[in-house]
């Protein structure tokens, strides 16, 4: 966790390793297109940055994004899948591109690439010229160097940066079109009932990404962020975590849901609760 002037307020591991923030660098992605020239409405460039659950909107919204650019579902690289959300995906048995949870992403790539007369067949490619622009401004986003280069679930490379520059990139976020896309749009960026969605709502100017393999990724509005990985990749922990460290930083939720709501995550057996996950008192100290 970091102040606004960049310095460390609190540090639990080694948050100088490297590590992959899979998800939770779409911003950075999404900012590097920006610098490529690509203009978006701030609802479609909510949606570049998202991890969404594949519901109708979600989907339409990718659609019309592509036909804007006389692209189509074909084009995009990602892999086909079904809907993360359950009612999203409730009676729907044939998995396809569109979809898949980061088809925002590949969809604003896409995009991308046609303004500025670039090739739309290879766009993954890290030797691509949207892929060298896009790490070059996760590298200026982050202060640090790539520690790594890999790929991604959804195929778009994936850059390996330490827990302190993830926390830096969401800092420098922090007014600019793509942080105020998220804080205005929170739905778009991920769905209903999910994490981003619920935190974004609770707390006013926030902005949030969860990535993959238990990593979280959050800004205050005043300039103060945080990112968190959990060492086992397990999801659940995340949102107590976060909840703790905002709660931590004086932060009280407001609009939709309390933070106290969000702190506990119940588990479940046989369909009824049984436990829940939560913070232990002191556990950031």
């Amino acid at each position: 966790m970091i102040d606004p002037d960049g310095a460390p307020l609190l540090s639990l591991g080694d948050a100088t390793a490297p590590m992959y923030p899979r998800s939770s660098l779409k911003p950075a992605q999404a900012a590097g297109m920006l610098r490529c020239g690509l203009e978006l409405p701030s609802a479609d460039l909510a949606l570049a940055t998202a991890s969404h659950s594949g519901e109708d909107d979600h989907v339409r919204r990718v659609g019309e994004l592509l036909a804007r650019y006389s692209l189509t579902e074909d084009d995009l690289r990602c892999p086909p899948d079904l809907p993360l959300g359950a009612e999203a995906r409730r009676g729907v048995s044939v998995e396809r591109r569109i979809a898949m949870n980061c088809s925002g992403k590949h969809a604003a790539m896409l995009a991308t690439c046609v303004i500025n007369g670039w090739s739309t067949a290879d766009y993954l490619d890290p030797k691509h010229p949207l892929q060298v622009a896009i790490a070059e401004t996760v590298v200026d986003l982050a202060g640090e160097p790539l520690a790594n280069t890999a790929v991604d679930g959804c195929g778009a490379p994936l850059f390996a940066i330490s827990l302190t520059g993830l926390a830096r990139v969401f800092q420098r976020l922090v007014g600019t079109p793509v942080g105020d896309a998220m804080h205005e749009h929170p739905w778009l960026v991920a769905g209903t009932g999910r994490e981003d969605t619920r935190l974004m709502g609770a707390v006013p100017g926030l902005i949030s990404k969860i990535g993959a393999e238990g990593v979280f990724a959050f800004a205050l509005p005043d300039g103060r962020a945080a990112a968190i990985k959990i060492a086992d990749g397990a999801d659940r922990p995340r949102l107590p975590i976060a909840v703790g460290l905002l709660s931590r930083l004086g932060v009280e939720g407001s609009g939709i849901g309390d933070l106290d709501d969000l702190a506990e995550i119940p588990v479940l057996g046989g369909g009824e609760p049984v436990g829940s996950v939560r913070l232990i008192p002191g556990a950031l100290d």
